[in-house]
């Protein structure tokens, strides 16, 4: 860029960080696929005390409830359920739409459902997982940007013990309507 360029167009944009190294590690956070990215990084508070969600001050944690639905006024959504005795269902189980596993359950719930809710819906149509030690895991199927399936795990519900993931709701655990559930039970 010629000195007489700069002087008419004013100086270079400044894009954040020096364009000859690396980005920055928050450098394009704000896309379609924000919610895969997993937990914040370290030293990160949260949203400030007046938004949802947990929030640290001084130390001491914050938590913030989200907004009760009303299960009378706000429409249920379809929740397929895929349930598998020893593991999880293989992502080419998924590859073509209308080819998925044939053992689905469909189930229709809302965004405020909890782990735990949706483990007792599980036991009324898998014995397995009625029995005293059974563990229920718990993972979204959904598609990438490249449209390619990814199953992320997203808690685990013993069946007689309470566990940290079993007040865990979909809208927490960035649940998007036509993800499918696949129910692991061990």
């Amino acid at each position: 860029m010629y000195r007489r360029d700069f002087d008419r167009r004013g100086p270079p944009p400044d894009y954040g960080y020096d364009r000859r190294g690396p980005p920055p590690p928050d450098f394009g956070r704000g896309g379609f696929d924000d919610r895969r990215l997993g937990p914040p990084p370290p030293g990160y508070g949260g949203p400030p005390l007046d938004m949802p969600g947990p929030a640290v001050r001084s130390g001491v944690v914050a938590v913030h409830k989200e907004p009760a639905i009303d299960r009378e006024k706000v429409c249920p959504l379809l929740l397929r359920v895929f349930p598998r005795l020893g593991a999880h269902h293989q992502l080419e189980d998924f590859a073509r739409r209308g080819d998925e596993p044939k053992d689905e359950v469909q189930v229709y719930t809302w965004m405020d459902a909890t782990l735990r809710e949706l483990s007792d819906l599980v036991k009324e149509v898998q014995p397995a997982a009625r029995r005293p030690m059974a563990r229920i895991s718990f993972a979204f199927i959904y598609p990438d940007r490249r449209g390619k399936n990814v199953m992320r795990q997203v808690g685990a519900v013993h069946a007689t013990r309470l566990g940290e993931d079993d007040s865990k709701t979909l809208k927490q655990l960035n649940f998007q309507t036509g993800d499918f559930l696949s129910v692991a039970i061990y």
